[in-house]
């Protein structure tokens, strides 16, 4: 498998750490020194869905194909308006594209998880271009009268299109269930067989502490296997790209790996953690920017969602823009 196109888009409404101080007991300095966030993108008068699909024609057109030639639609979300029908659903009819289409939900290690689908239908032959895109607005699962969570966050999507060739060389996934280090409820409908009393809406609850000794022991293990998998050491990997989730925990994970900053790019300070999107709009950026090149050698790692994680490494293909 090999990447041949790449696209992202982000609210245009930013925020900073200093606007936030209107209605949360905070500061620029408890937020950037905690988490290395700056300013988030928050959906305001745009909807997912509008991300959605500026990031998946971005991709389209970098790859240079029609959405007619389009085989199996990968779309990773948590959660948004719908229910049904799917997210990847309202999107293929907005390009214009007839494939089959499916959401998963693998949170924060969305992306990399719809790697390894796209990777199995790739090697069964059952499709010659696969898109992959990551549309998250986790700023809709938070109390914002909860600093601890609210200003974690931004939205945002990213998406790739992926076809046959020789650009995967490992992925690696776990799954450790423990709901109660994090999660978030929905309120589903009461039925007449069913008495629970109230049901609500729970906003999301995460035990900062316990994620963080997570995400930092398991991708520094998952890394290690891939990277065996692969033949590669950390030196020959040229990029480490990390799901954003926090600065802390990236600095943790970089020296753990014993390798220099300018191997670890970020957009978390730009962004806040944008879910399953971070990876794959971080990807659109570097490639964009140039500082990709051919036959790169690309270690990503994504965590979150108690808990399950992802991990892979990919030489890089060099994709013209123009």
């Amino acid at each position: 498998m090999k990447i041949i196109g790449t696209g992202s888009a982000v609210p245009s409404k930013s925020v900073s750490n200093e606007m936030l101080t209107g209605f949360l007991n905070t500061s620029d300095e408890w937020i950037s020194t905690r988490t290395g966030i700056r300013t988030r993108r928050i959906l305001t008068n745009e909807k997912l869905e509008d991300l959605a699909v500026d990031a998946t024609r971005a991709a389209l057109e970098s790859a240079k194909i029609s959405p007619d030639e389009v085989d199996f639609f990968i779309c990773s979300n948590v959660s948004n308006n719908y229910v049904t029908p799917s997210l990847s659903a309202i999107v293929q009819e907005a390009v214009g594209s007839h494939a089959p289409c499916i959401d998963l939900n693998g949170a924060c290690a969305g992306f990399i998880y719809s790697l390894d689908f796209a990777d199995a239908y790739l090697q069964t032959d059952r499709a010659k271009n696969i898109l992959i895109l990551c549309a998250e607005e986790p700023t809709r699962f938070c109390d914002w009268h909860q600093r601890e969570t609210s200003v974690l966050f931004g939205d945002g999507a990213g998406a790739v299109v992926v076809t046959k060739g020789d650009g995967l060389q490992s992925l690696h996934l776990t799954a450790s269930p423990d709901k109660d280090v994090i999660y978030y409820k929905r309120r589903l409908e009461n039925t007449p067989y069913e008495h629970r009393g109230v049901d609500v809406d729970e906003p999301l609850v995460m035990q900062g502490r316990e994620v963080f000794r997570m995400a930092v022991e398991s991708s520094q293990k998952d890394l290690d296997i891939v990277m065996t998998k692969a033949g590669v050491t950390s030196e020959q990997v040229d990029y480490f790209l990390l799901h954003q989730a926090n600065m802390r925990i990236i600095k943790a994970i970089r020296e753990q790996i014993k390798q220099p900053e300018e191997k670890f790019p970020t957009n978390i300070e730009r962004y806040g953690n944008t879910s399953s999107a971070s990876i794959p709009i971080l990807l659109d950026e570097l490639s964009r920017e140039g500082k990709l090149k051919q036959d790169a050698i690309l270690a990503l790692s994504a965590f979150g969602a108690g808990f399950v994680t992802g991990a892979a490494v990919m030489k890089w293909n060099t994709i013209n823009y123009d």
